[in-house]
């Protein structure tokens, strides 16, 4: 049975109550707490789907619920937007360790919800929830993205955009709310872990510059340029006699 405001011990619901304003006013990035000051036994969140992953452009709501013996015991993970994810079942539960064995009563509401994005970054197939989406993922990860990002396209929120001052950010609104079905599943596949080795990789063969990209000649005393041909390489000479003269003239005067 869940547990309503007044089924908490007044320490927690302080806590709770502490936790839910620090999220509110120094928000996690990609995550957005909906409070509701009447139950805090029952915490929703929109999650951003992370750049690099078959959740991009998606916005996706989970829940957690928490029970009496709260934060003896961990809270319960769901997805309520519909997911397709090896650690989130069709229903929506959540399997990760940080709400199963390895909980600890320490644990803020913050460090839950950023496991819970931290794993669009990086599933765990071997103890998924989904075993199709597991199964799929470890044989043929191409397939699993494509059918992950039909998820997204069907089901997620999409996000909101926020211009910032200065600056023109319509090509993001657009992106998101001209998107199709099928635009979504014609990108290609990113990896399992783009978004974390984003920063660490670097394009093959280039050190600072590309080895094969053509470079511009410089010139120098040794370097000969090409001569033109036509009548455009004549021209020159005949502007040189011209100004030759005209400085003759003007020395007489």
């Amino acid at each position: 049975m869940k547990a309503t405001n007044e089924n908490l011990p007044p320490n927690v619901i302080r806590q709770l109550a502490k936790e839910l304003k620090n999220l509110d006013q120094s928000p996690q990035e990609g995550i957005r707490v909906i409070v509701n000051d009447d139950d805090f036994t029952s915490i929703c969140a929109d999650i951003d789907g992370p750049g690099g992953t078959p959740y991009e452009n998606g916005v996706f709501r989970m829940k957690l619920v928490l029970s009496r013996d709260f934060p003896q015991s961990p809270p319960k993970g769901f997805f309520v937007t519909k997911i397709f994810h090896p650690n989130i079942s069709s229903s929506g539960e959540i399997c990760v360790n940080t709400l199963k064995k390895d909980w600890n009563p320490t644990h803020g509401l913050r460090h839950v919800l950023l496991v819970v994005r931290c794993l669009l970054i990086e599933p765990f197939p071997e103890s998924a929830l989904n075993e199709q989406a597991g199964k799929m993922l470890l044989e043929n990860y191409a397939d699993y993205a494509r059918h992950a990002r039909l998820y997204t396209s069907i089901h997620a929120l999409k996000p909101k955009t926020k211009p910032k001052s200065g600056t023109i950010s319509e090509s993001t609104s657009v992106n998101v709310d001209q998107s199709s079905t099928t635009n979504l599943c014609e990108i290609a596949p990113s990896a399992p872990m783009a978004l974390c080795a984003t920063a660490a990789t670097k394009v093959p063969g280039s050190n600072s510059l590309d080895q094969n990209a053509p470079t511009e000649p410089t010139v120098g005393p040794s370097t000969t340029l090409p001569k033109k041909e036509g009548p455009v390489a004549t021209k020159a000479p005949a502007d040189k006699k011209k100004m030759d003269a005209r400085k003759k003239s003007l020395k007489r005067l």
